[in-house]
This record gives structure tokens, sequence and C-alpha cells, in this order.
């Protein structure tokens, strides 16, 4: 009984094996016959090599500065007892900014007023004596010494007056100045001190800044220094590398920041929309040259080492064959080419994944 049930057992596992040798010769045979599963060429899109102005730029990260900007201090010492304005305000020459006490002053003004009052009541008095004097001389009642002794109490008396207006003028000059006013048309910048502070002639109160007189000031590297010259066009960037303005370079630094060993440039800012004090990022246009790009999308990066499919016609049609290229700079979205692809050729710009070194392609179709 063991040996047949051993038996039959055999005999499946050899009707088995014969099947499975009869279907792996049956798929060696159509293998063999119609050879390997063809497939079609990959639709890709296609963009020419062409030669294209390129700025040759360095960006900087540079300072707004205000070409008109006034530090405000008091030219009298006091406390602050009201500030009239805030930070960011636009104010007119003559505006006023803020009030120092200005009681002292005041009564310094009141005390010379009335002393130039008092004189002036010696001067009239000095007036009437001169006058009788003066005719009791003509009538021969008295000597010229007593007449020369009344005119010159009378030129005393005036001196004194003049000297009084004087000092009482000056005064209220003085007094002018315990209100601080706008030298310019402007913008407030920050204000550091508060109602009730003591200052003096050193304190800076605010700045007023001239939004219509702004400069970009671009600390340039010495390497860099030799090309700088006024003139150069210089473009103001967002983050997102979006032009905001452009400008040329008005003036270069003859000397360099022995801290820094960098030379300032400086160039002139159109419109109203920076402020003093504001980082931006500058490019500047050293030269624009033409130079061969293309998209970024047409270059991929393998072990360090960049490559692109060029187009090449095939026995059947087009073909990507993979070359490697030198880039340089990427202006936009496109990178300069600096070696390998030359100008007419075609890169492949889309479908870039599906590709392998000597694969059939056909150019996608436009819509």
């Amino acid at each position: 009984m063991l040996p047949s049930l051993m038996n039959r057992r055999a005999f499946g596992c050899a009707a088995i094996a014969a099947a499975l040798f009869a279907l792996t010769a049956c798929g060696s045979g159509q293998s063999a016959a119609g050879g390997a599963p063809q497939m079609g060429p990959v639709s890709v899109g296609l963009a020419t090599v062409a030669q294209h102005p390129i700025d040759r730029t360095t960006e900087y990260v540079a300072t707004v500065r205000s070409r008109r900007s006034s530090e405000i201090r008091p030219q009298v010492e006091g406390i602050i007892t009201r500030i009239l304005v805030t930070s960011g305000d636009r104010v007119r020459a003559g505006a006023a900014l803020m009030q120092i006490d200005p009681a002292k002053q005041e009564a310094t003004v009141s005390s010379t007023a009335a002393q130039r009052a008092a004189q002036e009541a010696t001067v009239r008095f000095s007036q009437q004596e001169y006058e009788r004097q003066k005719r009791l001389f003509d009538a021969g009642l008295v000597s010229r010494q007593a007449l020369d002794s009344v005119a010159a109490a009378l030129d005393t008396a005036k001196a004194s007056l003049r000297a009084l207006e004087a000092v009482e003028s000056e005064n209220k000059v003085q007094l002018e100045y315990y209100r601080v006013a706008a030298p310019t048309d402007g913008i407030i910048g920050d204000i550091p001190v508060r109602v009730g502070d003591r200052v003096t002639t050193s304190t800076l109160l605010t700045t007023i800044d001239e939004s219509s007189g702004l400069e970009v000031y671009i600390y340039v590297p010495i390497e860099r220094a030799a090309a700088l010259r006024p003139g150069l066009r210089v473009r103001l960037v967002d983050d997102k590398g979006s032009r905001l303005a452009d400008t040329t370079i008005s003036f270069v630094s003859p000397q360099v920041d022995n801290r820094t060993q960098t030379v300032l440039a400086k160039a002139a800012l159109p419109g109203h929309a920076f402020r003093t004090d504001e980082f931006v990022r500058a490019r500047i246009i050293w030269a624009t040259e033409p130079a061969y790009t293309v998209p970024v999308l047409a270059v991929s990066r393998v072990n360090g080492q960049y490559f692109a499919y060029v187009a090449e016609k095939g026995d059947k049609g087009l073909v990507a064959r993979q070359r490697p290229v030198k880039v340089g700079e990427l202006v936009g979205n496109d990178y300069v080419v600096l070696e390998g692809l030359k100008s007419g050729e075609r890169v492949v710009v889309s479908g870039v994944q599906r590709l392998a070194d000597g694969v059939p392609i056909t150019e996608t179709s436009s819509s």
C-alpha cells in the first residue's frame, strides 16, 4: 500500500515539472521568434538653444539713506512739556514739533521789557532837561559846561535804552527756541524723548527725512572695486527677485572702509516706495553680453555633474541623447550655458524623468 502511494506522488511531481518545462519552452520560443516587446517613442517638450542678451550681475544687501536728513536738537535746555508729532508724520517747514517749558525765559523777557520801559522814561526826562538847559544857555543864563553835562547824560540814557532793546530782542528770539520747529519739509523719524524729559543742546529729539532725496548705499568688496564706476546700472529687487526700481551709480568713494574692506557706491532712488534705513537687495549690472541659455527644467544634476537631453535624428526619428553640460548663473528661469550645447540644438524640457540615453522621442504638439 505504501509503495503504491509513493509511486503516485512521484508521478504527479514529474507531471508538474514537465508542464512547467513546456510553458518555459513555449515562452522562450515566442520571445525568440517575436523579440522583446517594443515601447513607442516618449512624448516630450523641446526648446531650441539660442543666444539672448544676459546681464552680468552681482547682488548686494544695500541700505537706503536720505540725502537731506536733518537731526533735530534743541537750541536751549529745559523740560519737554508737549510733543506735537508722532513718528512717520509728514510735516512742513516751520511746523511745531515740540514745546520746551518757556516759563523762565518768559520771565526774563518780561523783566527786560520792564527795564526798557524804565529806561525810556529816563530818556524822556533827559531829553526834557536838555531842552530846558538849551533854552537857558541861549538866554545866557547857564554856562556851556552845564549844557554839555546835560547833553552827555541824554546820550548815555539813549545808549542804555538801545542796549536794553537789543537784550530784549535777543531774549524774545531765545524764547522762540523753546518752540522746536521743523527746519524743512519731510517725514518725522524716531522720537526717543518723552514729555517730562530734561534736554540739553546735545540731546537728539528726532530726525526729519525728505523722501524725495533718497539714495541707496552699496558696499562693494574691494575685489570688485576696480570695476566700479559712475553710470553702472543698478536694479533693486524684492525677495522673489522681481524688479522694484532701476537706477545708476552716481558716486564711487575714493577710499576703502578699513573695517569692512569695502568701497561705498551710491545711487539715487526714484519715487517714494522706500524708507530711510531700509535694507534692499541691489544688483549691480556690470555688463550685458549675448549668451546661450536653456530652461532650468532642461538641466538635471547627477553626482555634481549637469546633464541635458538633446534631441538628435535617428534611423526612425528623434532620439534623446544625454549630454554633459557646464552651466553658469541662473537668470530668471534659465541657465546660462557655458559648454556642451550649440546654437540651434533642441533640448528636452518636459518628460525628462521618463528618458534614458538613446530612447526614441516625439515632440509634444502645442495646443
